[in-house]
């Protein structure tokens, strides 16, 4: 048997206001964003360039669902944006406006800092060392 995790579930405020922070200012692709009639929400997908595991966009639809916006790890690191190049991401979402919360530190695993993605949910930028 074979299995990969397709999309993750990201809570959200609002379709267009995600769509523009995920690719204007993390430079993902949007994959798909097309409407869904019978349910009247929108299916909207993205994901880092080059990556396999995609970010399903889910409006919140509900009060109960709206309490999650920008908490869905109860305040730990929710997602980890794996790169090649810590020092030029780190940069470029600086001068995007990014907030990193936690400055980059060398750890064991590699080189890592902490940005809050536009509704406060953290993700760790991370350079992995020895091929992780």
């Amino acid at each position: 048997m074979k299995h990969s995790i397709a999309h993750i579930a990201l809570v959200v405020r609002d379709y267009d206001e995600a769509i523009a922070f995920y690719v204007e200012k993390l430079g993902f692709e949007l994959v798909e964003d097309s409407y869904q009639p019978e349910q009247d929400k929108r299916w909207v997908v993205v994901r880092p360039r080059g990556g396999n595991t995609s970010l399903l966009l889910a409006r919140a639809s509900a009060a109960n669902q709206e309490a999650f916006i920008g908490n869905q790890a109860g305040g730990r690191v929710f997602l980890f944006l794996s790169t090649d190049d810590f020092w030029r991401d780190h940069a470029l979402y600086t001068e995007r406006g990014i907030r990193f919360v936690r400055e980059p530190k060398q750890a064991g695993y590699g080189t890592v800092a902490v940005f809050e993605d536009l509704y406060g949910n953290l993700w760790d930028l991370v350079q992995f060392s020895g091929g992780r």
